[in-house]
């Protein structure tokens, strides 16, 4: 399993919304410019926020995004999935796309009880968690 340059991104942005002060709303342009990350890139990432609920979109004079709750409130896998998709987890690690339950590969037993820990451990990992890292 292969995560997409996006979700670096991704998790980059989140990251500084949650070292923001509680309630900052932060331009998109301020994200990109800090993080030197490509503003319209970061657009489309955000709108994969929006719509998973991770973040509120502002206009008007304060124009930005902020957290739609506090970080400690965000697990990791849910934004891993709401960039990568729902069925993030359903795919092999030691092939593309061709293994599942329908045709699995020889690894495919031992990858399902992987899989269960590693679903476990992002569950209880949170983008506070991850932010107190990078601090």
């Amino acid at each position: 399993m292969r995560l997409k340059r996006e979700t670096e991104y991704g998790l980059k942005a989140l990251t500084f919304l949650a070292a923001s002060p509680p309630g900052s709303i932060v331009p998109l342009s301020n994200i990109a410019q800090s993080l030197d990350l490509p503003q319209s890139f970061l657009a489309k990432i955000f709108q994969k926020f929006m719509q998973y609920g991770l973040v509120k979109s502002h206009r008007g004079k304060s124009r930005g995004y902020a957290l739609s709750k506090p970080p400690s409130e965000f697990s990791v896998r849910v934004i891993l999935e709401s960039i990568e998709g729902p069925k993030l987890f359903d795919r092999c690690v030691f092939w593309n796309e061709h293994c599942g339950d329908y045709d699995p590969c020889p690894l495919h037993d031992h990858w399902k009880e992987v899989k269960k820990l590693l679903v476990e451990s992002l569950e209880k990992e949170t983008l506070k968690d991850l932010s107190l890292r990078e601090a």
